[in-house]
């Protein structure tokens, strides 16, 4: 098992549909969240403190179960992210358990 970062970037304009797909989104986080895959994730905010994107990780056998991960995502489904980023992730510093 290894961990993988989501670097998400919203689409401009899109708040709305954040919004609109936000429960399903926490839905899915935390039934990942149950299963011990995901380890953290929350909102990129713009200047105004506005969410803009997302940064989640999660722990899976390999990158293409990892991709698999963000592809389910309700946010992914929905058409909110410009892009999204799947890329190891070592965490060193402040890591729960270490």
């Amino acid at each position: 098992m290894a961990l993988f970062a989501f670097v998400c970037a919203d689409k401009p304009g899109h708040l709305n549909v954040r919004m609109d797909t936000r429960p399903a989104h926490v839905d899915h986080l935390n039934a990942l969240n149950e299963k011990g895959i995901l380890k953290m994730a929350g909102p990129f905010l713009d200047g105004e403190g506005k969410p803009n994107g997302s940064l989640v990780i999660v722990e899976a056998e390999s990158i293409e179960a990892a991709q698999a991960i963000a592809d389910a995502d309700p946010y992914t489904k929905a058409g909110l992210f410009a892009s999204v980023e799947v890329k190891p992730f070592n965490w060193v510093f402040n890591k729960p358990g270490a």
